[in-house]
Parts: structure tokens; sequence; C-alpha cells
């Protein structure tokens, strides 16, 4: 599964918080959509990696560890942020 390949790649973030939603049913009908969903996801991820780390810095480090992966869905959002004091 998508979602399974997703958490295993941004591992390497040493995420202290990560979800992968799978919302492709939230979508259906729309532009992307596809029977078996797994085309639009929503990620969450808190991480001490991001430290210092512009928005765009951040997005960027997550399409990076993704890589092939993210050709493969029609959409992703992300929420990303640094551990709270």
């Amino acid at each position: 599964m998508i979602a399974d390949d997703m958490r295993d790649r941004l591992a390497v973030l040493n995420p202290q918080f990560l979800e992968v939603l799978d919302e492709s049913e939230q979508h259906r009908g729309h532009a992307g959509w596809r029977d078996g969903g797994q085309t639009h996801f929503r990620i969450r991820l808190i991480s001490n990696e991001f430290q210092g780390r512009s928005r765009i810095e951040r997005h960027r480090m997550v399409h990076a560890a993704l890589g092939d992966i993210v050709p493969r869905i029609h959409a992703l959002a992300l929420e990303l942020d640094t551990p709270k004091a």
C-alpha cells in the first residue's frame, strides 16, 4: 500500500509524530480519483529535522524522502511542524 511505503520512507526524517491519511474517498468523483483509492493523501509530521527550515524547505524534504511515490498520486496535503517546547 502507498501509505505504508510513505511511512517507511519518511522514517528518514526521524519523526516524533507521523500520520499518513488516505483521504481519497472524500474526493470520489473529483479529478484524479480512481477506484480503490490511494490517490489523495494528508501527511502530518512532527520532526526536529524541520527546525530552522522554511515551509518550502520542509515540503522539499518530504518530497525528496517520498521520491517516486509523489508522481503516482494525485494530491498530497502536508502539515509539517517541529516539536513544541
